[in-house]
């Protein structure tokens, strides 16, 4: 899980507990099974890597279902879906709107490894990419000026309403970059990927999903 994902897999930094969607939901999977949980700490530039090695059993932080991605992991069923959203300033003269983004002397931060690196690497024409890297942030990138906007999904976006009174979030265009998310393991294992599918269903059909994500601010996102 990677520790920084607002309302997915967050560690509070007033209490230094993990709070989240998916800690939530790793708890019911743990329990499911009978067995103890432990949670490894990542971030989505590493996390095919600690998969692969054997250093978790799943990845479970809203991970979206890229094609990249699916060449080396195996997806469970989505049980979320987000649009891209764009972060800035509320005092920004540069970016107002969506189309403001695409444009000559701007620059976009994307999280290094995210969905949102391979998008706007597609999607842009005009402006420049920012690459952001750990443990430099996209918000301090914004806030310091090297960045004019930076581009996240519905849940971390929410958090920076929450906690940032400069932030200032500008609403995509229909269905932009709208992305599955759901949980990741190693390929080659049948069975436990049987076993997260069969967990989820049974999680969307007795409201597990329904009330950890009410908890958590992101109903408007869940599938159902």
């Amino acid at each position: 899980m990677w520790p920084e994902y607002f309302a997915i897999s967050y560690r509070n930094p007033r209490n230094s507990e993990l709070e989240g969607i998916d800690i939530d939901m790793a708890r019911a999977l743990a329990g499911r099974l009978g067995v103890t949980l432990r949670f490894v700490e990542t971030n989505f530039a590493e996390f095919m890597n600690r998969v692969e090695a054997g250093d978790c059993d799943i990845a479970m932080m809203a991970v979206g279902v890229l094609p990249a991605r699916a060449e080396r992991m195996a997806f469970s069923k989505p049980y979320m879906a987000s649009p891209v959203y764009g972060v800035t300033t509320r005092d920004s003269t540069r970016v107002g709107r969506f189309t403001d983004i695409d444009q000559p002397g701007v620059t976009v931060a994307v999280a290094a490894g995210t969905l949102m690196e391979p998008l706007m690497r597609n999607t842009l024409r005009q402006a420049e990419l920012l690459v952001v890297r750990p443990p430099r942030t996209r918000e301090a990138e914004v806030q310091a000026g090297r960045a004019d906007v930076f581009m996240s999904d519905f849940p971390y976006t929410r958090r920076m309403l929450l906690m940032h009174d400069w932030a200032r979030i500008i609403e995509p265009p229909a269905g932009f970059g709208e992305t599955l998310y759901a949980y990741a393991v190693a390929k080659g294992d049948a069975t436990w990927l049987a076993e997260v599918n069969a967990f989820l269903e049974t999680a969307k059909a007795d409201g597990t999903l329904a009330r950890a994500a009410a908890r958590h601010g992101l109903t408007p996102i869940i599938l159902r």
